[in-house]
């Protein structure tokens, strides 16, 4: 009996440590969150009236993208430019939608000679995107959030 009660004496003294609470800090609880968050990814992308109704993830990130390319090609078949060579070239905008919707153009990249041909071309892309439609920025969590993508504009004049 003695032994029985000796180990049951030791198992209760040596499983305290089962009982014993670890206090969770809400800092460690951001910090291992953050570290699952992929950042590149969003849950819906930013988008246009037009474009809410279709419920796949990524046709609604084509009809943004034909959306603005389509508005930015209207506008610049609108302008009737003349140019004294031909005109083929991708031009590159590197475009951020900030969590109200508004977009800003970051960066573009064109060649020479379309510079050359066109020099008004910067401006004539700024004003093109100035006439969009509102937009609806992308959310991540229920939040809305900024976001960055390169737009190809292709450029053909002869």
């Amino acid at each position: 009996m003695n032994r029985i009660v000796c180990l049951l004496i030791l198992l209760i003294a040596t499983s305290c440590n089962y009982f014993e609470k670890k206090k969770v800090y809400p800092e460690d609880l951001l910090e291992e969150e953050l570290q699952t968050f992929n950042w590149n990814e969003v849950d819906t992308y930013p988008t246009f009236r037009n474009c809410e109704a279709l419920i796949e993830k990524e046709d609604k990130r084509d009809c943004f993208q034909n959306t603005l390319i389509g508005n930015v090609n209207s506008y610049l078949a609108a302008q009737n430019l003349f140019v004294t060579k031909d005109v083929n070239d991708t031009i590159r905008l590197q475009i951020i939608i900030d969590n109200n919707g508004k977009l800003n153009i970051s960066s573009m990249v064109i060649a020479p000679e379309t510079r050359q041909e066109i020099p008004e071309i910067d401006s004539l892309l700024r004003q093109s995107l100035m006439h969009l439609p509102t937009i609806y920025p992308a959310i991540k969590r229920r939040q809305e959030v900024t976001t960055a993508f390169e737009l190809p504009i292709i450029v053909n004049i002869q």
